[in-house]
Parts: structure tokens; C-alpha cells; sequence
């Protein structure tokens, strides 16, 4: 037993290990390969999150994708490289949606260079990452097209909110199906395509990354609103602040709903708080501090660990080698995060 990646995982084999590390340390040349322009500010501004850190989870799932192929086939980690330019990509982007301010633990690209800016950079590394994907062949070019698609349809309908009379949590995980499992499916689907893996393994790891997906989003929910920015990265309730409703918040409405005006002075106070404008960073803390030591938190908990579960299950098909372990205790690392 062995302990490697960003998660900690304990069930590696020391070859196992080896060979991830080593794809890792490829992808990382590649990011920064890819990152490079011939205008030095470009380079800066491409390479400001990259350089921030982060958790390298979507390349991981190729790099262990691939291990039921060839892992060493040439276009695994060119695929790496791909799914995570565009994840930094998406992040630039996100940012200026949402006016964070913090990302990663250093300011974001738009409170430090303006929202013109890291809109073009994050068109610069979806550019990039074109670029190398048409080397891919055009199978990859297809899927990646699709998941780019359902991604921007998630962000779109997180932007517009439910349609009258949709349930609000049905279309909260519509969204993040095209948010965040897109790009999740893609990453371990890529592994196994580029590796030569059979069709069967292909459809497999797949679904995988749709739930584990899944699962890490609504992680992300809870530790939103549970941590604070030391330990997420981020500024705390930056969704909460910007009046998108996450797991938590849907699920203190729905039980607001279903007590019919039976609560607590503190349910409908914090009601009150999510129906108004929580931009005044008083209101924004009371409400926060509410909802940390609401049901509703634990209830996003028991909703992350069900997808993480689901994941889990869908691997049952794969050969027991080192890497299905390690994807199964992916499993138990997203869940940690939320707990």
C-alpha cells in the first residue's frame, strides 16, 4: 500500500504509482507548453491559475482510464492536457459570472486584470486546447464537442433558472450534469479511447465520470458553504451571495415549502434572507452562519455520498486491477471533502 494524489489515495501499487506520477509530471509540461504565447502577458495571464495550483482530478481520471489499455499510448497525455485546459478555461470564465474575487487562494483573473481580459484568456486556452485536440483524431474531436456543448447548456440554464413548474432540484442537477459531469465523463472516456481499451470499458468509465462528477459538484456545494476560504480556495458563499441556489439552499426551500408556515423563527429568518439580496456582507454572513447549522447542509452530505455510492457501482464491470481501485477510492475522497 502507498499514498499518491491529490486526494491522498492509500491503495496504489508502487507501479501503479509510478506511472501516474510520471503522467502527471507530462501533463504538467504540457500545460505549461500549452500555456506559452509569444506575447509574454498572454503566457502571464494563461498561466496565473495553472500556476495557482489545483487538484489535477480531470487528468487523473485519464491517466487511470488509460490504465485498462495501454497507458502509455501517445495520445493520453495530450488528452490530459486537453480536458484540463478547458476546465481552466471554464474557471476563467465562471469567475466573471460570478465577480469572485478569489480562486485557488490568489485573486482571480478578473478582480487583478478586469473581466475583459479573463473572458479572452479563457478563449485563448479553449483555443489551445483545440489545437492540440484535432491531433487527437476526429472521434475525439466529436466528443469533446458534445461535452462542450452540454457544458454551456448547463451554464446557460444555471443563468435562466427553471422553466415554470419545474421542480428547482430537478433542473439544479440537470445543470450540473452539464456544468461539471460533462467534462468528468470526457476525461476518464478519454483514457480508455486513447489507450486502445475496448468499447465496453469506454461506456463504463464513462459513467463513471458522470457520477463521480456529480458527486464532486455537490462536494463543492457543501464546502461552499461549510469551510472557509483557507481550506476551499475560495471566497465562501460566492453563490449564496450571487443568488444562485446550490444543493443546500434548494433543499432548505423544499423544506420550507413542505412545513406549510410551521417553523422555526430561524427557517423563516433565513428564507427571508435567501429571497432577498444577500450583496451587503452582513446579510451574507447571518445567512451563511444559518445555513452551516441547517438539516439541509447534512442533507447535501447524504445527496453527495448517494452519487459517489452510484459511482462506485458502475465501475462493478471493470477487471480488478490497481486502477479500479483507485477510482474506487476516488469515491470515498470526493465524499471526505464534503464531511
Amino acid at each position: 500500500m502507498t499514498v499518491v494524489g491529490p486526494f491522498g489515495l492509500s491503495v496504489w501499487d508502487e507501479a501503479l504509482e509510478a506511472d501516474v506520477k510520471a503522467g502527471l509530471q507530462a501533463v504538467e509540461e504540457g500545460l505549461l507548453a500549452a500555456t506559452k504565447s509569444d506575447v509574454p502577458f498572454i503566457t502571464d495571464t494563461a498561466r496565473h491559475l495553472l500556476q495557482a495550483g489545483g487538484k489535477r482530478f480531470r487528468p487523473l481520471l485519464v491517466l487511470l482510464g488509460a490504465q485498462f489499455g495501454d497507458p502509455h499510448a501517445p495520445g493520453v497525455v495530450p488528452a490530459a492536457v486537453v480536458v484540463e485546459l478547458t476546465h481552466l478555461a471554464t474557471l476563467y470564465h465562471d469567475d466573471v459570472m460570478d465577480e469572485a474575487d478569489v480562486r485557488r487562494g490568489v485573486p482571480s483573473a478578473n478582480s487583478r486584470w478586469g473581466n475583459s481580459l479573463a473572458v479572452l484568456t479563457g478563449d485563448f486556452l479553449f483555443s489551445r486546447a483545440s489545437h492540440i485536440l484535432a491531433d487527437l483524431g476526429p472521434e475525439a474531436v466529436r466528443v469533446q464537442a458534445e461535452a462542450f456543448e452540454r457544458l454551456v447548456t448547463g451554464q446557460i440554464l444555471e443563468t435562466v433558472g427553471p422553466r415554470e413548474g419545474r421542480d428547482p432540484l430537478d433542473h439544479y442537477l440537470e445543470v450540473i450534469a452539464g456544468k461539471t459531469s460533462s467534462l468528468m465523463a470526457v476525461s476518464s472516456r478519454f483514457g480508455a479511447m486513447m489507450s486502445g481499451a475496448g468499447e465496453a470499458a469506454v461506456h463504463v468509465l464513462a459513467q463513471y465520470g458522470e457520477r463521480i462528477g456529480a458527486a464532486f459538484q455537490l462536494a463543492d456545494d457543501v464546502l461552499d458553504i461549510a469551510s472557509d476560504s483557507h481550506e476551499s480556495g475560495k471566497t465562501p458563499g460566492t453563490d449564496l451571495r450571487e443568488g444562485i441556489p446550490t444543493l443546500p439552499v434548494l433543499h432548505v426551500r423544499r423544506r420550507y415549502a413542505q412545513a406549510r408556515g410551521n417553523v422555526s423563527a430561524e427557517d423563516e429568518r433565513l428564507n427571508q434572507l435567501l429571497d432577498g439580496d444577500l450583496t451587503d456582507d452582513d446579510l451574507h454572513a447571518e445567512a451563511l452562519k444559518l445555513l452551516r447549522g441547517h438539516p439541509a447542509l447534512e442533507q447535501a452530505r447524504r445527496d453527495t455520498i448517494r452519487y459517489a455510492d452510484e459511482a462506485r457501482a458502475a465501475l462493478a464491470p471493470l477487471p480488478d486491477i490497481p486502477a479500479k481501485a483507485a477510482l474506487a477510492a476516488m469515491c470515498d475522497s470526493v465524499v471526505h471533502r464534503a464531511g
